[in-house]
């Protein structure tokens, strides 16, 4: 199978094309859509990052971005949507990566729910982005079928574009790395450690668990949020993500 087509969006029956699709991967009414038509029209029309992907001439994602922080340097990716299991998020976020590269900028940023497995591997292992900062309940409340009506705890990753990617997949740990935050059968289980590079697990599947234990969710969300949100408070980095299921995180002045 020929991978999917990425192109610069600039009509508005490409914009309405796309919210229509985001309101079906994020299961909510098109009134309701996560981006309007008329806000990618104005951020396309501004200069900013609007693309979708399409194979066969039939739109199956989409990705809008606008210039940010530090200005000159950066662009944040605020919403990239894409059907699953062919290869359609890589195409978008390396066809985001060139087009940024063609506008010197220096980095990419975006946000993600850091209980979120798969979206933790794509990032990390993948893309080589590396997390730099833990946001608590950053949309508020969010009702739609992908977030269940969760709080959106989001991490804010940020890609190097200075650098080749990806970087090798974690496959053995740092000698010394001990747990901070556990799976055990399903439930987090915090463990006090000292160790210089520490480990925080990820349930199997947060989105399933929020249907069908809410409080085991409820229970991820506050633990992932204390320990990983608060390593990262602490000025510690993400230094990979190990067997997709846990993240691999170097404490700050603190060699293993």
């Amino acid at each position: 199978m020929k991978g999917a087509t990425v192109r610069e969006l600039h009509l508005m029956a490409d914009f309405d094309a796309v919210s229509l699709l985001y309101a079906g991967i994020w299961g909510t009414p098109p009134a309701h859509s996560p981006m309007s038509a008329e806000v990618m029209r104005a951020l396309s029309h501004a200069g900013n990052y609007v693309a979708g992907a399409y194979e066969g001439g039939r739109l199956v994602g989409a990705s809008v971005g606008f210039f940010g922080e530090p200005v000159g340097t950066s662009l944040h990716s605020h919403i990239t949507g894409a059907e699953m299991g062919r290869g359609v998020g890589l195409a978008l976020k390396l066809h985001q990566r060139q087009w940024a590269m063609a506008r010197r900028l220096e980095r990419i940023t975006w946000t993600y729910d850091p209980l979120i497995r798969r979206n933790a591997y794509f990032n990390l292992v993948k893309l080589g982005a590396r997390p730099e900062q833990y946001l608590t309940s950053f949309y508020g409340a969010m009702d739609d079928v992908i977030n269940g009506g969760d709080e959106s705890d989001r991490v804010v990753a940020a890609w190097n574009l200075t650098t080749p990617i990806p970087p090798p997949e974690m496959t053995e740990l740092p000698a010394g790395a001990a747990h901070a935050l556990r799976n055990d059968e399903g439930r987090p289980q915090t463990v006090r450690t000292d160790a210089a590079t520490v480990l925080v697990d990820l349930p199997d599947d947060i989105e399933a668990l929020r249907g069908t234990d809410p409080g085991a969710a409820r229970a991820w969300r506050l633990a992932v949020r204390d320990t990983l949100g608060g390593l990262l408070a602490e000025g510690a980095r993400v230094v990979g993500f190990h067997e997709r299921r846990r993240y691999v995180v170097q404490r700050p002045d603190v060699r293993p």
